[in-house]
Parts: structure tokens; C-alpha cells; sequence
């Protein structure tokens, strides 16, 4: 494939030209923004919200679109970090919560549909028994605790440039820069914030993604150490990098050998990449799953689970889990229709003939205008990675051209598409996503290559 030369002066000028766009579409939300700054710290009430040049403000959603306070329509491929495969307003979800609401959304105490949805999520990913929680932050911070407390060890393992909650013990190499990385095959601890104690910090080993031996040579470092390795089966904190072939078996083979948890993150890959997510994907079932986002049809929840003599020891006396929140009404009554009504056999057919015709549409565009990026995905996510060659970890996500990443979102933005910020999210779509929606994002993006091109 012939490679275009990206003029790197053209790129900022369209960037000005697109934040000027951006600027005079939303001079509603740049007011609303002034006024969120005097009682929300940089205006949001979530720090992944606030994105250059300001943050957009959502006031409702339909289907496959959402408005913002300008009144500006957006066809939404960022469904809320990934949070609502289901779309938005569901009818079957509108009518089933109206109802929940009308018979009570909050007892503090268990109901039916809690088991329901407890034995749905078993049979999805193989696991024996369940508890929930509110968020993928709790879920992994409960696996982690269960993890020590079932082996009495302190230490565990997370993979370098993976997110995995907000936690101390994960906030760990998050996203460290190129001068605190440490060796390869010794990556540093680095904390993603102040107010993080140094001796947490340290109880928190890195390895990198893609590399068995690293994750060997720690464990074999650390003999008889370390609790659990915490790991995204597909990382997702860098747009998609997908595992090697070989590497969930390896890693899989490794923690069993030296008697080590094996803890994976499917708040992202969870309902998305298939019904069982990456469990069922890739057929290698780790001990203890963490699961959120799509998996309650928008309402906050979270989950985690596992094999029976692991999950028995959540009892008083050995490892503590509550949550006044945990299981409550509108969650289970939100997750049990998404798994059961809408996140279909037929939703997932769809999904993966719509993310084909979506990537490979991508990926024409980039071949014919020789654009140094590729697209990839999987189920339901899927996204344009701003590198000329497949990433397999986080060193290599640092070589990505931020520029042109930065300068995707705007065009998207300014042309009605809405795609996650940041330069490590993905699009997910939905099951209210029509194919006309899927040629519209394709639209844009050859808008976008094209200009990038001719500039």
C-alpha cells in the first residue's frame, strides 16, 4: 500500500479551523461550562468528561442519537464509554423501568430479579457464582480484595498502560510517559495520581501486555507472593489491541504453575464482544471475571464472579463485600431485560455484520488514501488506531500520531458523529444502530482522509 505523506502544518491548520467549528456549534455549552466550573471541579462531574477545546453537554437521547444543549443532533457511536449496547430509550427498557419505578426502586434488600440476573451472568461466562456491584471501579477493587483475601497474599500484577478503575491499587501505570517507563522487562510502578501512598503503589507489580515472560519473570521474582494478575483480555485503554495468538492460553498456563489468580476485566469486553465476551471469545476462562457498563442497558451496576470456592469466601468473618446499592431494583431490572430481551442471538449477528462492513469500510478508506493508521474491532467495538502497524502494547501506543487522533474526534464532532474523547476510547454500537448509521460514520471518515490527504 502506497503511504501519504501527512503534512504535519496542514493538520494543525485544520485542527484551528475544525475548533473554530466546534466553537461557533455549541457557544451554549461553553456557557454552561463557565457556570459548572464555580461548583464542579473543571466542570464535570467525571475528569473523562472534560476533552479540548470544552466539553459537550448532553441533554437527551433516542435510539441511536443524541442532542446536545445546543440543539445539535449527533449520531452517537460513544454510548456512554460503551455503557449502552442497547442504545438510547429503549422501548422494552422505558416500559420495564417505568414499572419497576411504579413498584418501588430501592429496598436495600435482595429480590428475585437479582438471582435472575445472577444466573444469566454464570451461564453467559462460566461462572459458578456472582455478586454486584455499582461500577467497574468496585467490581475490580472487590475481585482484587477477594483475590488476597482467598490467598493471603499482597501483591498483585497489572499489565502497563491498562485502566482498570480508580482505586488505588490499580491506578498504577496507567499511563505513564516515556521517560518513567522503567525496562521492559522490569516496567515501573508509577501512580496515575497524587494522594496514591508510595507503599501502595509499590504492591502493585507491571508487566506489559503481549510478553508471557514478563508476567513469568515477575511471579517467578515475586515466588509466593503475588495474590492475582489483573488484565483486560482485549486491552482496551489504548483504542483495541488485541492479544496474540497463544497469549490468554500462555498467561492462563503461567498463573495456574505458580498458583496465582487470573482476574479478567470485561467491564469493556464484557456484552460486547460476544455474549460471554471475552470468555466465550477466546475460550480461556480465567477465576474471577469483573463485569459493568453494558451489562445493566445504562443503569449504573456492576458485577463479579467466579468459581464456587473462591466466591464462598465473601462471608462475615473472612472477605468483606456490602454495598447499600448492590443489586438494587432498577439495576437487576435494567440488567435482566438487556440480557434476556435485547442482547440477543439476532442483537449479535447484527453486530458483527454491522462492525464488518464498519472496519472494512475504514480500512478501504486508509488503503485508498494511503493513511498512516489501520481500523480494527471486534462484536460491537471497534475503532481507527492512529499507528501504521497493529499495536501489542503500551510502548508501542506511545508512538501514535496524537495529532491526527485529536483531529479525527473534531471532524467527527463537527459533522453530527459522537465518538468518545480521548485518544484510547473506541466506538460501540448498538442494537438501535441501522446500517444507514454505519455508511454516515463512513461518510465522515472519508471526509476526513480526504482532507488530510489534499492538504
Amino acid at each position: 500500500m502506497r503511504r501519504a505523506t501527512v503534512d504535519g502544518n496542514a493538520v494543525e491548520r485544520l485542527i484551528a479551523r475544525e475548533i473554530e467549528t466546534f466553537q461557533a456549534r455549541t457557544p451554549r455549552c461553553r456557557q454552561i461550562l463557565e457556570r459548572a466550573r464555580r461548583v464542579l471541579p473543571l466542570g464535570v462531574p467525571s475528569t473523562f468528561q472534560e476533552h479540548p477545546p470544552y466539553p459537550l453537554y448532553v441533554s437527551r437521547g433516542q435510539g441511536s442519537h443524541v442532542w446536545d444543549v445546543d440543539g445539535n443532533e449527533y449520531l452517537d457511536y460513544h454510548l456512554g464509554f460503551g455503557s449502552l449496547a442497547v442504545g438510547h430509550a429503549h422501548p422494552r427498557l422505558v416500559e420495564a423501568l417505568s414499572e419497576r419505578l411504579r413498584r418501588g426502586s430501592m429496598f436495600a434488600m435482595a429480590t428475585e430479579e437479582a438471582v435472575l440476573v445472577g444466573e444469566e451472568l454464570c451461564r453467559r461466562f462460566g461462572l459458578e457464582m456472582v455478586r454486584f456491584s455499582n461500577s467497574g471501579t468496585e467490581s475490580t477493587m472487590d475481585a482484587l480484595r477477594l483475590a488476597r483475601g482467598v490467598t493471603g497474599r499482597d501483591l498483585i500484577v497489572k499489565i502497563e498502560g491498562s485502566y482498570h478503575g480508580h482505586h488505588d491499587y490499580v491506578m498504577v501505570s496507567v499511563k505513564p510517559g516515556p521517560d518513567e517507563l522503567g525496562p521492559l522487562d522490569h516496567p515501573a510502578s508509577i501512580p496515575l495520581s497524587t494522594g496514591i501512598p508510595a507503599a501502595v503503589a509499590a504492591m502493585t507489580l507491571v508487566v506489559p501486555f503481549n510478553r508471557p515472560e514478563g508476567l513469568e519473570r515477575a511471579l517467578r521474582e515475586h515466588e509466593g507472593k503475588v495474590a492475582a494478575l489483573i488484565i483486560e483480555p482485549v486491552m482496551m485503554n489504548l483504542g483495541i489491541v488485541h492479544p496474540a495468538a497463544g497469549y490468554l492460553e500462555a498467561i492462563r498456563r503461567i498463573t495456574r504453575e505458580h498458583d496465582v489468580l487470573l482476574v479478567y476485566d470485561e467491564v469493556k469486553t464484557g456484552v460486547t464482544i460476544a455474549p460471554g465476551g471475552a470468555c466465550e471469545r477466546y475460550g480461556v476462562q480465567p477465576d474471577l471475571v469483573c463485569l459493568a457498563k453494558s451489562i445493566g442497558g445504562g443503569i449504573t451496576i456492576g458485577a463479579f464472579g467466579g468459581r464456587r470456592e473462591l466466591m464462598e469466601h465473601v462471608r462475615p468473618g473472612d472477605v468483606a463485600h456490602q454495598g447499600t446499592f448492590n443489586g438494587n431494583p432498577l439495576a437487576m431490572t435494567a440488567a435482566l431485560v438487556t440480557l434476556t430481551e435485547i442482547l440477543t442471538a439476532d442483537a449479535y449477528e447484527r453486530f458483527e455484520r454491522q462492525e464488518e462492513r464498519l472496519v472494512s469500510g475504514c480500512q478501504e478508506i486508509i488503503r485508498e488514501h494511503g493513511l498512516p493508521m489501520y481500523s480494527t474491532g471486534l462484536g460491537a467495538k471497534g475503532c481507527v488506531m492512529f499507528a501504521p502497524e497493529p499495536l501489542m502494547d503500551y510502548r508501542d501506543y506511545l508512538r501514535i500520531d496524537k495529532d491526527l487522533a485529536y483531529l479525527h474526534w473534531l471532524y467527527f464532532m463537527n459533522r453530527g458523529v459522537f465518538m468518545p474523547p480521548g485518544l484510547d476510547e473506541q466506538w460501540t454500537l448498538s442494537v438501535q444502530h441501522s446500517d444507514e448509521d454505519i455508511e454516515a460514520h463512513l461518510a465522515v471518515f472519508r471526509e476526513f482522509a480526504r482532507d488530510v490527504t489534499a492538504a
